[in-house]
């Protein structure tokens, strides 16, 4: 046999072994998180939107809610602002929650769009202030207009989904008074994924997952319970920021989110090797008792 069919009979069994994994995902709501380090790299961010291109093309019904630290930084500093973080979290006078929302809504949410439309989805950008989607609250007085969720309305996320859009959110609430609230991005993935109680939520960072020791990437936690988490917790393996992103993934348990996961968006098609494949990727959590 020639090389070159040798090279095509591997391509269609690949295609045969992900078969079962198209089916169960076919029709269900998958929500990947993206934001941060893991949009940097160029090349990174197409593989990235010709992965979701590809699910919503074989029908699954992909939601990406996306972040963007890096670019609202840049854009304080060109404009002589120095960011802060209190506990992870952004400090957010007036002037920053409209940088944040030109940023946000405008720059990162539009280049992502821009990119799915060229890869051959239909996608659009909305944010969580569109069709009050998000309603917020201040989450506290000392860090301004950073927002704490009080109410997810999914249906404009659904008649997006039902017309065959892949729908990109801006992480921005508001309130009944028309003010605009910074919302921390893992957390409104998870509530939004628990609101259309999404088969998956996957939540893409610059890291493998869990890891026993941060500095070995051999060391992942594949499975993950939340009495695990706790345990973990205490040992001082799950700390810093991962903390507020473990908790996430199992409010989003909680939320009615089937299946969550941590893994490395750095790595060239994650998605679809989550997916589509045997092998996996990432941290699983679950909600049982171990």
């Amino acid at each position: 046999m020639s090389e070159f069919h040798s090279s095509a009979e591997q391509r269609a069994n690949d295609i045969v072994k992900a078969l079962p994994y198209i089916k169960r995902y076919t029709g269900k709501i998958v929500v990947v998180k993206y934001g941060g380090n893991a949009m940097i790299d160029e090349k990174l961010k197409m593989q990235v939107m010709e992965d979701i291109v590809l699910l919503s093309t074989i029908g699954v019904k992909v939601v990406l809610v996306h972040g963007g630290g890096p670019e609202i930084n840049a854009m304080m500093s060109r404009l002589g602002k120095t960011a802060e973080f209190v506990d992870g979290l952004r400090v957010t006078d007036k002037e920053s929650v409209d940088i944040v929302q030109m940023v946000l809504a405008g720059k990162v949410n539009k280049t992502l769009v821009n990119l799915l439309e060229k890869e051959g989805g239909k996608a659009i950008g909305i944010s969580g202030m569109d069709g009050r989607l998000i309603e917020a609250g201040i989450k506290d007085e000392k860090l301004g207009y950073v927002g704490e969720i009080k109410k997810i309305n999914p249906k404009p996320v659904i008649d997006l989904l039902e017309k065959g859009y892949i729908p990109v959110i801006s992480t921005l609430g508001c309130d009944r008074d028309g003010n605009t609230y910074n919302i921390n991005g893992d957390t409104a993935a998870g509530h939004i994924a628990g609101a259309l109680n999404a088969e998956r939520l996957i939540m893409m960072t610059d890291i493998a997952g869990v890891l026993r020791d941060k500095n070995d990437p051999s060391s992942l936690i594949p499975e993950i319970t939340s009495e695990q988490a706790e345990q973990l917790k205490k040992e001082g393996i799950i700390s810093g920021g991962m903390i507020p992103k473990v908790d996430c993934c199992f409010e989003a348990l909680e939320k009615g989110v089937k299946n969550v996961i941590i893994m490395d968006g750095t790595v060239p098609h994650s998605i679809l090797i989550e997916l589509l494949t045997d092998e996996g990727a990432g941290t699983m959590f679950s909600g049982g008792k171990s």
